[in-house]
């Protein structure tokens, strides 16, 4: 049976439409778009949600914990199911849960865990994404520097297996802790390679991409400054066909560098991530991390000695920010589900078109979170 939803503004992934329509079916996926209301079939009775946004679910690649839960030695399918439950009620339909720098041990429980979640087809489950533990140990940030180690052919190994059986597998590294053949193997397995946590050359990090490397993890954060004759990863990121990571939560990077990023980019080349931790969703103060404690307050997440450990921002919240910097909504919308389903290969979500999944996030005129739909379903 056909239902068909409407709205004051409809965003199909690409722009905004003025009461476009869109027709689901009962097996929750998008069955027809009418960017003009009188297309609509004849009979067809059209829910109008009134005056607010609608959008495709939001997509966020970098999700280290939430609901109270942390990817980590205690991740499971269930952790699994309930850190994606708990940002889909926050507007992002589809999450990449996010392992920071851990043991061996670890990282292999936490990629058999993400192979049953995508076997047990968890909602919201967009596959894994590895950020680290191979690093550059002088830009670690909050992770725990005696775990960062060089890639061995092991770890290799096990990445190329669990790439064969996750939807998606993404491994932020470091340049100058793996070689150029390892990127190159990691690509051709359609892991997506992104750099990060490093202090490489530019030159180092143009012959990463040539060797397959695809994004660069949280842009600015944990990598060396623009320099006149040392322009670095942040150079290579502003000039090569990397794609970009970008925490917009008003802390992580100043709004003269997001604004110069997003000029110098182009319009697909950037997308948003929200970075998160056990607390979002909830009201917590505090968690701890590998040991040692985070603390919550004004918007920022902080280990004791303040170093910043991970963000306290939600996908609709940096579609805000960017908004109120002058970005234009459709852009910054963009940059929240198109673009990153794009990246990993979702070509099902991330977009209001025939075929996609029935995901949607309903956001306020403010871009506040009014509801959210799941298979076409209204949550809640």
């Amino acid at each position: 049976m056909l239902s068909v939803l409407t709205a004051a503004q409809v965003f199909d992934g690409h722009q905004l439409h003025a009461r476009a329509c869109v027709g689901l079916d009962a097996t929750g996926r998008i069955v027809a778009f009418w960017p003009d209301a009188a297309a609509v079939p004849q009979g067809v009775a059209v829910q109008d949600l009134g005056d607010v946004i609608l959008s495709p679910g939001m997509v966020d690649v970098q999700v280290n914990g939430g609901g109270g839960a942390m990817i980590g030695a205690a991740t499971d399918v269930a952790q699994v199911r309930r850190i994606c439950a708990a940002h889909a009620a926050l507007g992002a339909s589809a999450i990449m849960p996010t392992l920071i720098t851990n043991r061996p041990d670890v990282t292999g429980q936490v990629l058999a865990a993400g192979i049953a979640a995508a076997r047990d087809n968890v909602p919201g489950f967009a596959g894994l994404h590895l950020e680290g533990p191979h690093l550059d140990p002088a830009r670690k940030g909050a992770h725990d520097a005696r775990l960062i180690r060089p890639m061995a052919d092991a770890d290799l190994r096990e990445l190329l297996r669990a790439a064969q059986d996750l939807p998606a597998l993404m491994v932020t590294l470091a340049p100058e802790a793996v070689t150029l053949d390892q990127i190159g193997q990691l690509a051709r397995a359609g892991i997506i390679v992104s750099l990060g946590h490093s202090g490489c050359s530019a030159q180092d990090a143009h012959r990463a991409y040539e060797a397959g490397a695809r994004c660069v993890t949280h842009l600015f954060n944990a990598m060396g400054g623009l320099q006149a004759r040392a322009p670095g990863l942040v150079g290579a990121a502003l000039t090569a066909g990397l794609s970009a990571g970008i925490i917009a939560d008003g802390v992580h990077v100043a709004p003269e560098s997001l604004q110069v990023a997003l000029a110098m980019k182009a319009p697909d080349g950037v997308f948003l991530v929200s970075d998160a931790m056990a607390v979002a969703g909830t009201s917590q103060q505090a968690f701890m991390l590998d040991g040692r404690q985070v603390l919550r307050a004004k918007g920022r997440l902080t280990l004791e000695d303040g170093t910043l450990a991970g963000a306290d921002v939600s996908l609709p919240q940096s579609v805000a920010y960017l908004v109120g910097l002058g970005v234009p909504l459709a852009r910054a919308l963009a940059m929240a589900t198109r673009i990153p389903a794009d990246l990993i290969g979702a070509v099902d979500r991330g977009r209001i078109s025939a075929g996609a999944r029935a995901d949607f996030v309903v956001l306020a005129r403010d871009l506040t979170v009014v509801s959210v739909w799941r298979d076409g379903i209204a949550q809640g």
